[in-house]
């Protein structure tokens, strides 16, 4: 889809915080409680360069963040939630984004992880196991873990939302997949395959994949923002993504059409959360604490598909994936994920260094070839030491 307003007004630069608080300082000087504008090696910081990609209109706005665990040693707020197809607003700290494929690993995947935990399946079952009409045709041999590393053989994406009439029907259409390769023999990045894990968490659980992800994950992780479908309840302030035909933008709506064909909740897309969630997830889930053993977050980080065209872990991209956005400075154990609004988080086990960038570029067009060279610049400045 192009973007009908066209190319998006220059924007102000933002408000910048180290630690809570405190507006841009001038160039070269301290934040209050936070880190220097410039990182001592003449580079442009983080603050720097996401201001220049508001004024620049590569993205409306957004909010960074990273640090160690246990404590965040930057955070960026630049830009607007929201620019055009509606009164404009300014970003904050609190601002809810979007996650789009963040979905994937920040909701699904943990929830995945925490059945196998608590005893309600392995990596090695079979879909059918849970889906019986999602046999035939070569898709019986399909497990939980070819699933969770894009390697099941599956199509990266079927329109649903446009080939079918209703949920119901599409749902029905999604146990029939058609597999594009033999399972186990190539990385295909997969919505579908997400989609499948998604259905698989209600049947084990019996309840709805957002009920599940919040009894399983967000609840006990505290995440307090985190949720699928914002706009259902009261409205909080939420990033606005792409325009629509009547000129509206979405904010509250999840951009991806499939996730909100099926109404909104789907393990592929359509979470919602604040980056002060987002850093608490990674912190408890990936760098420590008792969420997940010590076993299971090595076993989701660790290289899955050698020689299958990818280097994915579960649910994560490695280092050396084609799809990998941390540039050349993170150390070799660390895993991210992108989402297509905007979005991208990183952490290295080892280390315990984190990022989160949020932004909602989608809200200027979708299909602009700018959000790769900026993850990679901005992640590389606030790569953790190698270990």
């Amino acid at each position: 889809m192009t973007d009908p307003g066209g190319q998006p007004p220059p924007a102000p630069g933002g408000t910048v915080t180290g630690r809570p608080g405190g507006t841009r300082p001038p160039r070269g000087t301290r934040a209050p409680g936070g880190t220097r504008p410039e990182d001592g090696t003449g580079r442009e910081s983080v603050a720097d360069v996401l201001g220049e990609a508001v004024r620049s209109g590569t993205i409306p706005g957004g909010v960074f963040a990273s640090g160690a665990p246990g404590r965040a040693t930057e955070v960026v707020v630049v830009g607007a939630a929201q620019a055009r197809g509606g009164p404009r607003r300014a970003m904050a700290r609190d601002t809810l984004f979007d996650l789009a494929s963040l979905t994937k690993v920040v909701a699904t995947l943990p929830t995945v992880l925490r059945l196998a935990e608590l005893g309600a399946l392995t990596l090695e079952d079979r879909v059918t196991r849970f889906l019986a009409a999602f046999g035939g045709e070569g898709r019986d041999a399909i497990t939980v873990r070819q699933l969770l590393t894009h390697t099941a053989g599956l199509p990266a994406e079927i329109k649903f939302w446009r080939r079918y009439d209703g949920p119901d029907e599409a749902g029905r259409a999604l146990l029939g997949a058609p597999l594009e390769h033999p399972p186990g023999t190539q990385v295909v990045y997969s919505d579908v395959g997400f989609m499948l894990l998604g259905r698989i968490v209600s049947a084990i659980t019996g309840t709805a994949l957002d009920v599940s992800v919040a009894e399983l994950v967000t609840g006990p992780l505290g995440m307090t923002r985190t949720c699928f479908r914002p706009a259902v309840g009261p409205p909080p302030a939420v990033a606005a993504t792409e325009l629509q035909p009547d000129g509206t933008a979405l904010a509250g709506i999840v951009h991806d059409e499939n996730a909100r064909f099926f109404g909104g909740v789907a393990g592929h897309a359509g979470l919602f959360a604040p980056v002060d969630d987002l850093v608490r997830y990674l912190d408890a889930a990936w760098l420590g604490g008792q969420f997940l053993s010590r076993s299971w977050r090595r076993e989701a980080c660790r290289p899955q598909t050698r020689g299958l065209g990818g280097v994915r872990g579960l649910g994560w991209v490695l280092r050396g994936d084609p799809a990998d956005p941390l540039g050349c400075c993170w150390p070799p154990r660390s895993v991210s994920h992108t989402g297509f609004t905007g979005t991208s988080l990183a952490c290295d086990p080892v280390s315990g260094g984190w990022a989160v960038l949020l932004s909602n570029e989608v809200h200027f067009g979708r299909d602009r070839p700018v959000m790769r060279a900026l993850r990679e610049s901005v992640h590389g400045r606030c790569a953790p030491p190698r270990r």
